[in-house]
């Protein structure tokens, strides 16, 4: 059935990838999807949807009502969302193909050109023939990349304009082999947290350092003790990351002048609420414990960005049938391995019961066959578009009864 499926987009394929390099070809970042939004709504409305504009400014949701009446209210009046990310980076693209960014700094560096394709190919599929109980919202978001879309666009009355009893979202995965699936139930990917600590002294001159305070000491202390938080603090059996990201200090044409003020900025990483906390307390602690020691002040501030991205049991095994179903059970990792990475995806999932899935853009990153995402000569791979597209088809109909 699911290569009958595949078959079933191949004569479609030309046009996603039509569609996929001309929104790689104008890459639009967060809230700014403007050309993108207009392009996906068009196409929506032309395959017969309801289409809805404005949410999250640049956010489209398209509405399809299956016409099967099964006499069960519960299935009869199930909605499921699918959704796919719109916004690219602020990155400087290397690429010299035809369709490589025409805007300056600007690039699809991850692959949301892809994920934006496959979604309307479902879409189209569907509307053509939409032979299956309740309803689907297609939701095309902005902004995921650092900027919240998916919160924006829940806080906007997401849920409460298009209900939803589950919610799917797909990403690209350079490296993982051509058409495979990877996904696993609960964590799958790490909340993402921001934090900055500015240590502030007199300084003085570096021949004299007795006659201030040292900012510069306290702050390569703390650097330095952030680590023994994971060490020490968090459980061997589970996984954390602080990372820094930003120093500033000083002049670099004076060497000679200790800096009266230090500004440190990284961010922590965690899979579980009580981790997550453990990160917010600990670096505090540390920031006033050094500051003291070293008779310096200290300003600390940490800012919770994205959740955990945490796979319902229920909904990842639907994906993982899915996935089986079209490409075979050799094919799909129903266990791999949790992502340090974050996707503001989470924030739908805290709200709604549903599954993360990866879908192998083929290469390898370590032999430089291809190339990872957020990397100036990424390009999605445009023989994956009518795999996604089918799995998304796979997935309505375990989920709403599509024949």
């Amino acid at each position: 059935m699911g290569y009958d499926l595949l078959s079933a987009f191949a004569p479609h394929e030309g046009e996603l990838i039509a569609i996929r390099r001309d929104i790689h070809k104008h890459p639009e970042t967060a809230f700014q999807e403007t050309r993108t939004a207009a392009l996906v709504a068009e196409k929506l409305r032309g395959w017969g949807l309801q289409v809805h504009t404005g949410l999250a400014g640049t956010g489209v949701v398209a509405t399809l009502k299956g016409r099967r009446v099964t006499g069960d209210k519960a299935r009869d009046g199930r909605s499921i969302g699918l959704r796919a990310d719109m916004d690219a980076l602020n990155l400087q693209e290397k690429n010299d193909f035809a369709h490589a960014s025409a805007y300056a700094g600007k690039m699809h560096a991850c692959g949301h050109d892809g994920h934006t394709a496959m979604l309307l190919g479902a879409a189209r599929h569907l509307a053509a023939d939409p032979d299956f109980a309740g309803q689907l919202h297609f939701i095309f978001q902005p902004a995921e990349e650092g900027e919240g879309g998916a919160r924006v666009m829940i806080e906007e009355g997401l849920f409460e304009k298009f209900p939803c009893d589950a919610v799917y979202g797909m990403h690209n995965m350079p490296g993982t082999p051509l058409g495979h699936f990877a996904i696993r139930p609960g964590a799958m990917m790490a909340a993402s947290d921001t934090w900055t600590t500015v240590f502030r002294g007199t300084g003085g001159h570096g021949a004299m350092p007795h006659m201030g305070s040292d900012p510069t000491m306290a702050a390569a202390a703390f650097v330095t003790a952030t680590q023994q938080i994971i060490a020490r603090n968090v459980s061997p059996q589970h996984a954390a990351v602080i990372s820094v990201g930003h120093i500033a200090a000083g002049a670099y044409g004076s060497p000679n002048v200790i800096p009266s003020q230090v500004t440190i900025r990284g961010t922590a990483r965690s899979y579980t609420p009580a981790d997550r906390d453990l990160l917010e307390r600990r670096l505090n602690e540390l920031a006033q414990g050094i500051a003291a020691a070293h008779g310096v002040s200290v300003e600390h501030d940490y800012l919770r960005r994205y959740p955990p991205l945490v796979n319902a049991a229920a909904q990842t095994a639907i994906a993982i049938r899915a996935a089986t179903a079209l490409v075979g059970a050799d094919k799909v990792d129903g266990d791999t391995e949790k992502l340090t990475g974050a996707e503001d995806f989470a924030f739908m999932l805290e709200r709604k019961p549903g599954a993360y899935i990866l879908i192998g853009n083929g290469g390898s990153v370590a032999d430089g066959s291809c190339h990872y995402v957020h990397t100036p000569h990424y390009d999605f791979n445009d023989a994956i578009l009518t795999t996604g597209a089918a799995y998304w088809v796979e997935l309505v109909k375990q989920e709403l009864g599509v024949s």
